[in-house]
């Protein structure tokens, strides 16, 4: 068998690995979350009524502590009264799998039961769209001036102090002066995700551009290559796989910084959503909303990264 041969199964073999892997680490949690809903031995420290009996308080459906239960059980037995009946259930806030399942299929099939109220479809292309236009709008400056401050010392010691001290300030402090600058609406949503990813910004991609070989920039500067023609033709090529790369993950960060900027301003979204869901004690819709957030985060970081591998077919770390 040829080097190329070997070379080439090995890497076949290291790629089914790392895909069975990528699939027990989302199994696993699930197995674990199948376990706790299903094994009542587990954790089942609630009690579903599903007969009242003689205890005047128990309603059908009703979820009881274990303990109240059994010390209702043992007086309607003393009373001679018809004793209640109910089966081990977990807390109210720990659906089961197959309720998130249901109410998955349910918020983009059933109309909400308020005339207010929106489909899950739409409170989550509302919070797509402020993502969106926060980390456009955060690029759009943050990149430019990371790339500058990483090949302009000078530049760089001007900035990156103010810079490094004001990414400590937490983005949410600053909801009610973006409400009142901004208005109610989706402004001060965008702002918050602005300011929660533009200082990480400009400080990732100094650094990134920093570690570009310092020669190439003295051989262009040696070859008269100045200004804006350093930046295009020898910084930017140089570090586009790893600027790219802290894209990605300052988009992420981007989507952590989402259900605290949707609590600011008006009714929408879906940190709106789960909050609604939540106050009326609708469970399987918060982690339903919530598993989704994940999912189209974790997918779009995927199909970002297998854009990444054909856009730089040559980097491979």
């Amino acid at each position: 068998m040829s080097a190329s041969m070997t070379t080439s199964v090995v890497r076949l073999v290291a790629s089914r690995q790392r895909t069975l892997l990528a699939i027990g680490s989302f199994v696993l949690p699930l197995l674990i979350w199948c376990a706790v809903s299903y094994l009542p031995f587990i954790w089942h420290p609630k009690v579903l009524i599903e007969e009242a009996g003689g205890v005047d308080y128990f309603r059908v459906g009703m979820l009881v502590d274990r303990e109240e239960f059994a010390q209702q059980l043992q007086e309607m037995r003393e009373q001679g009264q018809a004793v209640p009946a109910g089966k081990p259930a977990n807390p109210i806030y720990l659906p089961a799998p197959h309720q998130v399942a249901e109410a998955f299929y349910r918020g983009f099939t059933t109309a909400p039961e308020s005339r207010d109220g929106v489909w899950l479809h739409q409170s989550l292309w509302h919070s797509i769209q402020i993502i969106f236009w926060g980390f456009v709008l955060s690029s759009l400056v943050g990149v430019p001036l990371g790339i500058l401050c990483g090949t302009y010392a000078t530049l760089g010691r001007l900035q990156e102090p103010f810079i490094e001290f004001f990414r400590y300030l937490p983005a949410p402090a600053f909801g009610a002066l973006a409400v009142a600058v901004l208005g109610i609406y989706d402004g001060p949503k965008i702002a918050i995700i602005v300011i929660g990813t533009f200082f990480q910004q400009v400080l990732v991609i100094a650094n990134t551009t920093r570690k570009l070989d310092p020669t190439l920039i003295e051989a262009a500067r040696t070859l008269g290559t100045r200004g804006l023609h350093l930046i295009t033709k020898v910084v930017l090529p140089g570090i586009l796989p790893d600027l790219y790369r802290d894209q990605r993950i300052l988009l992420g960060w981007a989507w952590t910084y989402l259900i605290v900027a949707e609590l600011i301003g008006a009714s929408s979204g879906i940190t709106w959503y789960i909050t609604q869901q939540a106050r009326y004690q609708h469970f399987e819709n918060v982690y339903a909303a919530i598993v989704i957030i994940g999912v189209i985060g974790f997918g779009s970081d995927v199909l970002l990264e297998r854009l990444g591998r054909r856009l730089f077919p040559w980097d491979r770390e």
